[in-house]
């Protein structure tokens, strides 16, 4: 069993910068893929980013592409999500999540995950 908590949620305006955490229990972090997705208000969880187990590979939905990276410390047993340019449609819950394998295309389905966190608020103000 793998629990997750994200941090680092909250109002930012428009063109702002946050950095999300998710922090990891057990020893075992290195041997999960990591994803990020999220959901706005009214519509369904989509995919944000993923890395794979050494971070050497990362994928991205197009609408965050060259402004949000994903990163991940295997020493800490966390994954980092840096957002920048932020946009008021980025406004949604943020959730971090665990799986064992990596898929094609870039682990960015919700299947390809076995453990998520509860999520952390990000409001982007115009």
């Amino acid at each position: 069993q793998v629990q997750l908590v994200e941090s680092g949620g909250g109002l930012v305006q428009t063109g702002g910068s946050l950095r999300l955490s998710c922090a990891t229990s057990g020893r075992t972090f290195s041997s999960y893929v990591m994803g990020w997705f999220r959901r706005a208000p009214g519509k369904e969880r989509e995919f944000v980013a993923s890395i794979n187990w050494s971070g050497s590979n990362t994928y991205y939905t197009d609408s965050v592409k060259g402004r949000f990276t994903i990163s991940r410390d295997n020493a800490k047993n966390t994954v980092y999500l840096q957002m920048n340019s932020l946009k008021p449609e980025d406004t949604a819950v943020y959730y971090c999540a665990a799986g064992r394998r990596w898929r094609l295309p870039g682990n960015s389905y919700d299947y390809d995950y076995d453990y998520w966190g509860q999520g952390t608020q990000v409001t982007v103000s115009s």
